[in-house]
């Protein structure tokens, strides 16, 4: 069968070469346009200035632009979806030179990516084998670069939160994880190694990373965010997009701008729509990373939202698109839509009458490409329609076109647009050396939540039963948004793989969900005769181990996007099935994979040892063996709050002065389970020597916060040490805490090292009270800790009008 299949499989190249020749045989370039060190993109025998790599990038725009007709202006406004998704040819055919595209297109998305459908990914020998992939995305571009009248390249777009989406490609944990390591360098690593492999599968726009900032703990995309804290967001999303963006090697596209994730009740679909957020609380917590990225890493790509925010779209606002994005960020890059954004403007917000009233809308708002699941034509035509009418004018069409091309240009697709070496890709793709990266990510991400009379880590020698329905369920690790099929090693094989099987017993215990979910979450039902057989005979392995390892949470049937739940309690027949193993006796430890968080009271209560592996890749059961079994040390931390209930949200971090106090209250769960910046490790910590430089400073200069860090335990370990400042008396309300620094710090048994942070003036300001955002002069305290719940250090500062420092000097 194998044999035959690869018959089928090297057949079906064939026939897609032949294929090629055949139908292209018609489309040759003569003569030949790649000349010594430049390419004739538009064939007329002579160097134009955009074609001239020695040129300045306006001057090249300028030049390309006077030669473009309106047609080709107006393809350079949408995507094309790539193949089984809107393409139906995974390679070009001479049909192309009828179709809209034979004046160009902007980019095209998730061509030969693998990914046609949730759950569906392609067999083609184009996508699964990287040489013969490379080879048709080079046949692709060949197409624009040759048989276009400009040789305009097309800009390949592709997702990639967690690695470039392809069918194999270095997997690496959720972006939630990733937040969760609070490893700056490492984030960037993550960024260059995604970005670098992108480019050597000739993609080179990705679309990352989320700048999004987590407000609803039942929301499903959280596995796509970094967490709820804004400048955590902010931090990380900046080395994410340097890393991506090192030498020009791709464009990296952050989403969802603006005021996407704080959705009504983290409802999702057609619902993700009308955010309640007040208009400071845009600035400081929603609006916050995207303007830190687009500064700090001059970011390339922005995706618009679906969303309005009071009332105006975002997608056709000019407010949101041009003032805030471009003029006041200084973004100099180029918007897309977030697939149907663009027709919400006429089918769901009803502000425009009809599709072609939407295209008006949204280009003249400063949108530069419609990107969604629909042929190209639509927009195109009316685009081209709305010029000859005088209503888009073609100054607008040309600014919208000129930041498409200046991307391009800083690319380098009209200089290089082909991968040059397809087995060089090959070999660099998802190779050792990226590999050690993606699980050191796996480790560093996981988060130790409880470790009663030091649980863990388990003896080597131990008998283990590992039981629950995420043992083996790693579907997390291929689905949408990143690597397809990259071999994956989920719980029991990891746990397997570091103490030998016959070590190891394993038992469903019980599925994910019961029959009757998502209804069972306010209408339970007991288990059947079948079901509770499951849970009395995975109970009985765990009597004949020496530990129980009990693997519960979340997975792919319950998060993700469209899949926000109505409460955060394990679902189907989890509870029951941890209660039966631990009233055998043995000891006990609770595994949660999970993207968002979980309101385990019981298992918090009356479990000794509790992890939290969030989605953790496709290595992250040799992660957890790792952490289990004492060959790592965790030192994740929380960037999610977990509340005990839902019945508590919204609870979440930073916090407005006594907004989730429990002072008063009479009928309600008091407390949360854990903290924002919470996280637990196999050593111990100690704080000391807290210095702030100067006390007293001019609003417009920096303050110098200094400490030390010791490990006083008796085993290496990292500390993710964590700073916050307060107003402590301002004009308007400000947060309680303000994360304003973090560092992952890696400490030997009794080692001490000296951590630094600079406070810049811009982490002092607050929206006061004409919405001006200024630092007013007072006191500033410092709080340095574990977690935004463990302080161990205290300290303040003052800052003072600009000149009364050298003028209290003076004096």
């Amino acid at each position: 069968m194998m044999r035959s299949t690869i018959r089928f499989k090297r057949a079906t190249l064939s026939m897609c070469a032949l294929l090629f020749m055949l139908t292209c045989m018609g489309l040759k370039t003569d003569p030949p346009i790649y000349k010594d060190g430049w390419i004739d993109l538009n064939k007329n025998g002579k160097k134009d200035i955009y074609e001239d790599s020695t040129q300045p990038i306006n001057a090249r725009i300028d030049d390309l632009l006077k030669q473009m007709t309106l047609e080709e202006k107006t393809c350079q406004l949408a995507t094309l979806y790539g193949y089984k998704r809107i393409l139906a040819d995974s390679l070009p055919t001479a049909e192309w030179k009828n179709e809209i595209w034979k004046d160009g297109i902007a980019n095209i998305d998730e061509h030969l990516n693998g990914f046609i459908g949730w759950g569906k990914t392609s067999d083609s020998p184009l996508v699964t084998d990287i040489k013969k992939h490379v080879w048709a995305m080079n046949q692709t571009q060949r197409f624009f670069i040759e048989q276009t009248r400009l040789g305009i390249p097309a800009d390949f777009t592709n997702e990639g939160i967690r690695g470039v989406e392809a069918y194999e490609s270095t997997a690496f944990p959720t972006q939630l994880n990733m937040g969760m390591t609070w490893d700056k360098p490492l984030v960037n690593e993550m960024g260059k190694i995604t970005g670098s492999e992108a480019r050597a599968l000739g993609y080179t726009n990705v679309y990352a990373p989320i700048l999004d900032v987590a407000r609803d703990q039942r929301w499903g995309r959280l596995e796509e965010v970094y967490g709820e804290d804004p400048y955590l967001v902010a931090r990380l999303g900046v080395e994410m997009a340097k890393g991506m963006q090192q030498n020009n090697q791709i464009a990296a596209t952050a989403k969802h701008f603006a005021v996407y994730s704080a959705n009504k009740g983290a409802r999702e679909g057609l619902a993700r729509t009308d955010p309640q957020v007040a208009p400071r609380e845009v600035e400081n917590i929603l609006l916050y990373p995207f303007k830190k990225v687009i500064q700090e890493a001059d970011l390339m790509g922005v995706m618009s939202s679906y969303n309005d925010y009071d009332g105006i779209p975002i997608s056709g606002s000019e407010y949101w698109l041009i003032q805030r994005l471009r003029v006041e960020f200084g973004f100099k890059g180029y918007v897309v839509s977030d697939s149907d954004a663009l027709e919400y403007l006429y089918n769901k917000h009803h502000v425009a009458s009809d599709l072609k009233d939407a295209v008006l809308q949204a280009f003249m708002a400063g949108m530069n490409v419609r990107t969604t699941f629909r042929k190209p034509d639509s927009i195109i035509i009316y685009a081209r329609q709305l010029v000859k009418e005088g209503k888009l004018p073609i100054d607008t069409v040309n600014s919208r076109v000129r930041d498409v091309l200046r991307v391009k240009f800083k690319l380098g697709l009209f200089d290089h647009p082909y991968v040059k070496d397809a087995s060089a890709s090959a070999k660099f793709v998802n190779s050792a050396a990226h590999q050690v990266v993606a699980l050191q990510a796996s480790k560093e991400s996981i988060v130790l939540l409880k470790n009663k009379a030091n649980i863990l880590p388990f003896s080597k020698q131990s008998i283990v039963a590992v039981i629950g329905p995420n043992a083996v369920n790693d579907d997390y690790a291929h689905t949408h948004y990143g690597p397809l099929a990259s071999k994956s090693i989920n719980v029991l094989q990891g746990i397997q793989n570091k103490l030998g099987a016959n070590h190891v017993m394993y038992a469903l215990g019980c599925n994910l969900v019961d029959k009757t979910w998502p209804e069972s979450e306010i209408m339970p039902q007991d288990p059947d005769e079948r079901e509770q057989a499951m849970i009395d005979s995975a109970a009985t392995v765990a009597s004949r181990a020496d530990v129980a390892i009990v693997v519960l949470g979340g997975n792919t049937q319950t998060a993700g996007e469209n899949k926000s739940r109505t409460n955060l309690d394990l679902p189907g027949y989890q509870l029951r099935l941890v209660k039966a193993i631990k009233a055998k006796g043995k000891p006990v430890v609770v595994v949660l994979i999970g993207s968002q968080p979980m309101t385990i009271n019981w298992i918090d209560q009356n479990i000794d040892g509790i992890v939290y592996a969030g989605y953790p890749g496709t290595q992250g059961g040799t992660a957890l063996a790792d952490v289990l079994f004492g060959d790592y040390n965790p030192g994740g931390k929380l960037t999610l709050t977990f509340p005990k209930s839902v019945g508590q949200l919204p609870f979440n971090f930073p916090t407005k002065p006594n907004s989730e106090t429990d002072e008063g209250e009479l009928a309600k769960i008091k407390g949360l389970l854990y903290p924002f910046g919470f996280g637990l490790s196999y050593t111990t910590f100690a704080y000391s020597n807290l210095k702030i430089s100067p006390a007293v400073q001019d609003i417009d200069h920096n303050i110098t916060v200094t400490f030390n860090v010791t490990n006083t335990g008796k085993i290496a370990g990292d500390e993710v040490v964590q700073l916050y400042t307060r107003d402590v008396l301002s004009s308007v309300t400000t947060y309680e805490k303000n994360l304003r620094g973090f560092d992952r710090v890696n400490l030997k048994p009794g080692e001490t090292k000296q951590v630094s942070f600079t406070i810049v003036p811009d982490d002092l300001k607050l929206y006061n009270r004409q919405m001006q955002h200024v630092v007013e002069p007072g006191d500033f305290k410092i709080m340095v800790g574990s977690s935004s719940d463990d302080i161990k250090l205290n300290g303040k500062f003052e800052m003072v009008k600009s000149g009364a420092v050298i003028g209290s000097a003076l004096r």
